[in-house]
């Protein structure tokens, strides 16, 4: 008989053996809100309960975290799905920016070395006018009937600038 491979155990660790049973959980016993209440079905229209089983992001929690039993956990993700379709949910809650954690990789302190220095104003605008608004005013619209009529130029060519 050949050797077992070295990457292979050959029999159950000295540890196993030696390791004492596991600890029963602590803390209070999770029970399904909906079978203590003998609700018949999940309403997705009860708001309210059903955002005690959306994340602060608005994800589904799983039943680990919320206690309910399969049947009801099944129930209400349809009813937290079908309340979202009809706008009663959102599908997910934005955080605000000061509140995430900093960017990608780092040791969760903020990027750079402070907040960004404002951009600087341009000289010239493109498109728009002294009061901030881009294109032209209602007021100084050129008045015409449609489109391609006899008068207005050729397409693809642009107005005349006023003097």
């Amino acid at each position: 008989m050949a050797p077992a491979p070295p990457n292979r155990r050959k029999g159950p660790a000295k540890r196993t053996d030696q390791r004492p049973p596991r600890a029963q959980r602590r803390g209070k016993p999770k029970f399904c809100v909906f079978c203590a209440q003998k609700v018949e079905w999940v309403d997705y229209k009860d708001v309210n309960t059903l955002r005690r089983f959306l994340s602060e992001r608005g994800k589904i929690r799983s039943r680990e975290n919320t206690g309910t039993c399969k049947q009801h956990q099944g129930e209400v993700a349809t009813a937290i799905k079908t309340a979202r379709e009809l706008a009663l949910l959102p599908y997910a809650v934005s955080v605000p920016v000061s509140d995430r954690a900093g960017g990608r990789g780092g040791r969760g302190g903020p990027r750079g070395d402070g907040p960004r220095p404002p951009r600087a104003e341009r000289g010239t605008d493109v498109g728009g006018s002294a009061d901030g608004q881009a294109g032209d005013d209602i007021a100084e619209a050129p008045t015409g009937g449609g489109e391609g009529g006899e008068g207005e130029g050729q397409a693809g060519t642009a107005p005349a600038a006023e003097g």
